[in-house]
């Protein structure tokens, strides 16, 4: 089994800040990257300092491989779906992927992120991050004043539709899967002007690749729009591994980690990005990543550090 310095499992924008920091350190690093997730959906961040105009996740993530492996970190294609610790804290840990290979070190950081629940309807990812959003903070702005459609579910969805009402008085949400929605909810979009129906969504329009222009319902009804909206609630968060290694985790199964050093319970496994509890921003996960990577190395330190002191009374 191969031995690295730090194991990152998640090749998205906090894993790769994280590597991007690690290696400038030089240490060996290794990237375990599945090759999907949420990032790999957004076709276009717009708030992003640099890229006004606004750059897709994909991009972002090839440009950071790129630098990545220019300071020397190793990259993977493989799924980890086993973590296990090695004795005492300090002797490591060892990974396993699908692919059967192992991957050993004595720093972990999970960057896992999470996966958003999306109707599998027809043309709708293609306009993710384009005209179709899911995060109100990131996006919302770009709603300003146009015919919106949040398409969503219960009372998500109708949290989603209140919330973004600030932005325009065009809103239209779509109960796609009819679940219930609490009676003051309804009322309070009610008296925002926020229309509603209560419809499966039959297939996305889209005018063009990544133009998003409404709904067609299963009814045959069309709902004609600008920009869209998802709000399903659910989504999954990847952080399995940190509790096959012990490390604690909320209830909605997001990591829980030290503020300053974003280690989790587990001595030597940190966590980052969208994973741990936050705000799911792609700047937060940068941050974040960089963040894990500063106290990954003082760790990495302190054990090479223990490791030649032991030598030497070994050989004195």
């Amino acid at each position: 089994m191969e031995q690295y310095d730090s194991l990152i499992v998640g090749g998205g924008i906090a894993g790769l800040q994280a590597a991007i920091q690690l290696g400038r350190y030089e240490h060996r690093v290794l990237v375990i990257d599945a090759g999907y997730g949420r990032s790999t959906l957004c076709q276009s961040y717009h708030n992003l300092l640099g890229w006004p105009d606004g750059i897709s996740g994909n991009e972002l993530r090839r440009l950071g491989r790129l630098q990545a492996e220019k300071l020397g970190v190793a990259f993977i294609q493989d799924e980890v779906v086993q973590a296990v610790k090695k004795g005492k804290p300090g002797d490591g840990f060892e990974l396993w992927g699908k692919s059967g290979k192992g991957y050993e070190a004595p720093t972990v950081l999970l960057a896992t992120g999470l996966m958003d629940r999306l109707p599998e309807l027809p043309k709708l990812k293609e306009c993710l991050g384009l005209t179709v959003y899911v995060c109100p903070d990131c996006d919302g702005y770009e709603i300003k004043n146009k015919q919106t459609v949040i398409m969503g579910s219960g009372d998500v969805g109708a949290g989603m539709a209140l919330k973004l009402s600030s932005r325009t008085d065009k809103l239209v949400y779509v109960n796609h899967g009819q679940r219930v929605v609490q009676k003051e909810l309804l009322e309070q979009m009610a008296h925002k002007g926020i229309a509603y129906k209560a419809e499966d969504i039959q297939e996305v329009i889209a005018a063009g690749k990544g133009v998003f222009g409404g709904v067609v319902l299963a009814s045959g009804h069309r709902i004609e729009a600008e920009r869209g909206f998802i709000a399903f609630g659910g989504n999954e968060v990847k952080s399995d591994l940190a509790r096959q290694l012990g490390a604690e985790r909320m209830e909605n199964r997001h990591i829980i980690t030290d503020s300053r050093s974003k280690m989790t319970s587990v001595p030597f496994v940190w966590a980052a990005g969208d994973v741990g509890v936050h705000a799911e921003q792609v700047t937060i996960a940068m941050g974040e990543g960089a963040q894990a990577a500063i106290w990954m190395n003082k760790a990495l330190l302190m054990l090479k550090e223990e490791a030649n002191a032991h030598r030497v009374i070994v050989h004195s």
